[in-house]
């Protein structure tokens, strides 16, 4: 039984939830580095890593180690390596390099010589975005202090594209994202569940996928499938798992109250779309509403939640905030509505959770609740942290 080397990447910031992950998934995660969990598996467990995660972006398989501080000793390391095992036909190769501290730094000619290698025509990056993603594979090369490690992709495209998200709000929020927010909240899909600025619905489509216990990625292929190397016996087990899961009925009944709203109609829409192509649309009230209309409305469950939510910085395209320059009249708007969540859990909704995504501490500190940081990571390039107030805490 072939045991491979693998590296399940993750933004920088989330490698202690995919470690977390990997374990209720049964599988052997190492020491966490930065951007990545290393881990060993089979290839049932690499299957079903990368159909099971909510959180990884992409897992990827060692090919080999080794010094190169010349082109020619890299063309012949490299020249050693299973190749055949993973470059079927009609598969285009990809190389994502990167060099630091190396003899060899230009990252467009090892790119090159592994085309060379290979035997395969060099891909122009503007041409890279137009191939089709079910025919190309990707290699990630890692140049550093001279020592070449090589690494094939297993996932194909990124693992945050579940295959639902058609429909998009503005500053859309990645699935993977999303899901750790609600496993760095500690919601467990036994008590309400509310995103009263649901944007594309992303936050409440991940929490009734993880509630009723789907696999995020039943519903797209992976790159392994077109390896030399793929088990299709291996993979029909794994799937017969998934299959189960997507029809466990018993499973989808107990799921709570999950609500997601937004005062745009055309957001509103768009969650209602996404979560009916996710298949979780009975299992989510999508509401055209202002929040505090939302928040009213929340008085008349019978046991209390968890608010869970992505308010806007005031830094993304085509907003103004106090961290870009806004006028006086934009930081008001935005201390508004973060004091009105705060407003809201303390006054009308005794008992709920609070679980914010955020770029500014001082913005946050608005909701006059003691906050606790869960994790930090970026969003569309903004530095962001996960923070949540616990009543119970």
């Amino acid at each position: 039984m072939h045991v491979h080397d693998c590296l399940a990447v993750c933004p920088p910031g989330l490698e202690e939830l995919v470690a977390d992950e990997w374990r209720e998934l049964r599988l052997r995660p190492g020491k966490p580095i930065h951007g990545g969990v290393p881990f060993r598996a089979t290839d049932r467990e690499l299957y079903l890593a990368n159909v099971w995660t909510r959180l990884a972006t992409r897992v990827i398989v060692r090919l080999g180690t080794f010094v190169a501080k010349s082109f020619a000793e890299l063309e012949a390391r490299a020249a050693s390596l299973p190749w055949d095992l993973y470059l079927t036909d009609g598969i285009t190769p990809v190389f994502r390099v990167t060099a630091a501290k190396s003899k060899l730094y230009h990252t467009d000619a090892i790119a090159e010589r592994l085309h060379r290698v290979t035997g395969t025509t060099p891909v122009i990056e503007d041409d890279e975005h137009t191939l089709d993603p079910d025919r190309v594979q990707l290699f990630v090369v890692r140049f550093s202090h001279d020592k070449v490690t090589i690494s094939v992709d297993s996932s194909g495209e990124s693992l945050h594209r579940r295959g639902w998200r058609q429909q998009v709000a503005k500053a859309p929020l990645r699935e993977t994202l999303a899901a750790a927010m609600v496993r760095a909240s500690g919601w467990t899909g036994h008590t309400p569940l509310v995103d009263p600025l649901c944007g594309s619905g992303t936050i409440a489509i991940e929490g009734a996928l993880a509630a009723c216990g789907y696999a995020p990625g039943a519903n797209r292929t992976f790159a392994f499938q077109r390896w030399a190397s793929f088990q299709p016996g291996t993979w029909a087990s794994v799937n017969a798992g998934v299959i189960k899961a997507a029809t466990d009925r018993v499973r989808r009944r107990d799921v709570p109250p999950i609500i997601a709203a937004d005062r745009d109609a055309g957001a509103a829409r768009a969650t209602l779309a996404n979560a009916e192509r996710a298949g979780v649309a009975d299992l989510i009230q999508v509401r055209n509403a202002a929040l505090s209309l939302t928040i009213s409305s929340l008085t008349t469950l019978d046991f209390p939640g968890l608010l869970l939510t992505n308010p806007p910085y005031g830094e993304r395209i085509g907003e103004r905030g106090p961290r870009s320059g806004a006028g006086v009249g934009g930081q008001r708007d935005l201390r508004d509505l973060y004091a009105a969540l705060g407003t809201a859990v303390r006054e009308q909704l005794p008992g709920w959770s609070l679980g914010l995504l955020v770029s500014d501490m001082v913005l946050a500190g608005q909701v006059r609740l003691p906050l606790v940081e869960k994790f930090a990571t970026s969003n569309g390039g903004i530095d962001v942290s996960m923070v949540t107030y616990d009543p119970g805490s």
